[in-house]
């Protein structure tokens, strides 16, 4: 990408007055009732004393209609609907302690005889109302029309002590208006490789929506994993997600979709929206100034002050950018970035046939479906997104909440904050001061042709020394681990790269030992690999989740050695290669 920027005076006004406000909003709920009665004790609470709140359907339309027959729906952003899937004996696979506190659950909750039963939409949660969500979508570039929660249902959203709105939803829990042909329910495999990355993802430090546990359903689910024909029965599951919001940019895509008689529902979900995720927009007023020229000439000026619902894009766009930076840095690839994948508070979402990069291929996509055109691989994810962020902002232009300027302007700051964040991210992966674009490029071009192991490359780089005096013959001996099968010339190469490297640590200045100890902060020894979920997934279907228990800890610690489990480490072995591993398709 190569965005044209705006004066970089503006970009810090942007960033700064939004984190000012941010911390406003903070400091005014510090002073909420509830906040004020938990001030001095950690609140842990039953599964019947949660504090349920239910804005979205309080405060949007619904569907007239509750049933859960396949349908379009009509001026509504949501359907009241009940878990459906069929239940016996269901089981807690895994859960998330980290997500109860969020919730103030109390951890021994999990306990419950009956807490699958609850979890698996079998017995009712009290105080919730369930619903399913209206949204469409751009699939693979193509306008879908309808899509909607086709197997997922929203149980409310819980207040916690600290005034925070937490969604609960159950992915899986059986057939809402949104299904289509399917059967609204999900398998263990999908089930457990959306549980686990929802939280890699979170102790990786990148905005995620959660995941509070997963329960098997005790029944099985017939599903052609690679559409070849040859279905097969496998066990079924559900996973409570969580997340202070699903709200894509979908969600306001199906009712600019419908003309004219819609666009009102437009106006009210961004209202809502604005309202409840972004409250310090609501504060924002004209003495904040907030105006800039856009364009090259300068000649057009856009003023966030006067139009919420630009600065709201406006932000949008930019934790958007920040989100596909830091999945860059990680070397995640999503996989299938419809615009009905793409969360409007800048989180994750979604998680189905995704991969980290194990050898660095830039074209690299785990979904087959991406195969023939690779739309959505690992380099492409950048401009993907700023596609999608054009389309919602054309969503938002048709409603006449933003005028095209506005539009213009956000896609533009979409571009310049993507390239800010990754250079930062990539510098600090390096232990850097200063961005080396040509430093940069280089070493990509290296990874790519040699196919290192992303991960593992970056965590043993700290261990080079800023010691331009190492004889040219030991200056790979640090990445002897990551540069495997390499010939004369691809040494040589690296042998070059690593001098301009050490070159640059010593222009820092910086100890080895503080450097290493920053890089290390940044550059995760474990990620979750596909391979290591697939293990995890085979015990799991023979009824041993043990594996799952012991991954999810060493994922909460991506950054730490963790000694002793340094297989969770290593590369991928020969089996991980094959079909339904490495790659898989959209079948869950």
């Amino acid at each position: 990408m190569d965005p044209s920027l705006p004066d970089p005076a503006s970009s810090l006004s942007v960033d700064s007055v939004a984190d000012s406000l941010k911390s406003q909003s903070l400091r005014e709920q510090g002073n909420d009732r509830i906040n004020k009665e938990n001030k001095n004790k950690k609140v842990k609470l039953s599964l019947e004393d949660l504090n349920w709140d239910h804005s979205f359907v309080r405060e949007l339309p619904g569907d007239p209609q509750s049933d859960s027959i396949p349908r379009q729906v009509f001026h509504a952003c949501y359907t009241k609907v009940l878990p459906s899937a069929e239940v016996e004996n269901p089981e807690l696979v895994a859960w998330s302690d980290s997500v109860a506190g969020l919730l103030d659950l109390d951890s021994h909750e999990f306990e419950r005889p009956d807490f699958p039963l609850k979890f698996s939409g079998a017995s009712p949660l009290a105080g919730a109302v369930p619903y399913a969500q209206c949204y469409g979508g751009h699939q693979f570039g193509t306008w879908a029309g309808q899509l909607g929660d086709g197997r997922a249902i929203t149980l409310g959203e819980i207040l916690n002590s600290k005034s925070e709105r937490w969604e609960l939803q159950l992915k899986g829990a059986g057939k809402t208006p949104y299904s289509r042909f399917a059967d609204g329910l999900a398998v263990l495999r999908s089930s457990i490789r959306e549980f686990l990355c929802s939280e890699a993802m979170y102790f990786l430090g990148i905005p995620t929506t959660r995941a509070l546990c997963l329960v098997t359903t005790g029944k099985l689910v017939t599903r052609d994993m690679f559409y070849d024909g040859n279905p097969k029965e496998e066990p079924g599951a559900i996973v409570c997600r969580v997340a202070q919001s699903f709200l894509r940019f979908g969600s306001f895509q199906i009712h600019a979709s419908k003309g004219e008689e819609d666009l009102g529902i437009v106006c009210s979900l961004a209202d809502y929206a604005i309202r409840h995720h972004f409250p310090h927009i609501e504060n924002i007023s004209k003495s904040e100034t907030l105006s800039f020229s856009t364009g090259d000439n300068g000649q057009s000026v856009v003023d966030l002050t006067s139009n919420k619902c630009a600065a709201w894009i406006v932000e949008i766009a930019e934790r958007t950018a920040s989100l596909v930076a830091r999945w860059q840095g990680v070397g995640f690839t999503h996989g299938v970035l419809n615009t009905d994948n793409m969360s409007i508070l800048g989180l994750t979402i979604d998680y189905g046939p995704f991969g980290f990069l194990d050898a660095f291929d830039p074209s690299y996509t785990p979904n087959t479906t991406d195969l023939p055109g690779r739309r959505y691989c690992f380099a492409n994810q950048p401009d993907i997104c700023s596609w999608n962020i054009t389309q919602f902002a054309s969503t938002l232009m048709a409603a006449h909440l933003i005028s095209d300027k506005e539009a213009s302007y956000a896609v533009e700051r979409y571009g310049t904050k993507f390239m800010d964040e990754y250079q930062a991210i990539i510098t600090q992966k390096l232990g850097l001061q200063k961005y080396n674009k040509q430093l940069v490029n280089k070493l990509l071009n290296n990874l790519a042709v040699d196919k290192v192991d992303y991960t593992n490359f970056f965590r043993s780089l700290s261990n080079i020394k800023a010691d331009p005096g190492i004889p040219e013959g030991e200056l790979l001996v640090p990445l002897k681990a990551v540069l495997l099968d390499i010939g004369k010339e691809r040494k040589e190469a690296w042998a070059s790269w690593v001098q301009s490297y050490i070159q640059e640590l010593v222009a820092s200045g910086i100890s080895d030992e503080e450097r290493k100890a920053s890089m290390d902060l940044v550059n995760p020894k474990y990620v979750l690999r596909n391979y290591l979920c697939q293990s995890a997934i085979d015990a799991a279907e023979i009824g041993d989740f043990g594996e799952v228990r012991r991954l999810l800890k060493v994922m909460e610690r991506p950054y730490d050695e963790q000694p002793g489990m340094e297989k969770y480490a290593r590369l991928p072995p020969a089996w991980a290669y094959r079909p339904g591993v490495c790659m898989l398709s959209c079948s869950s």
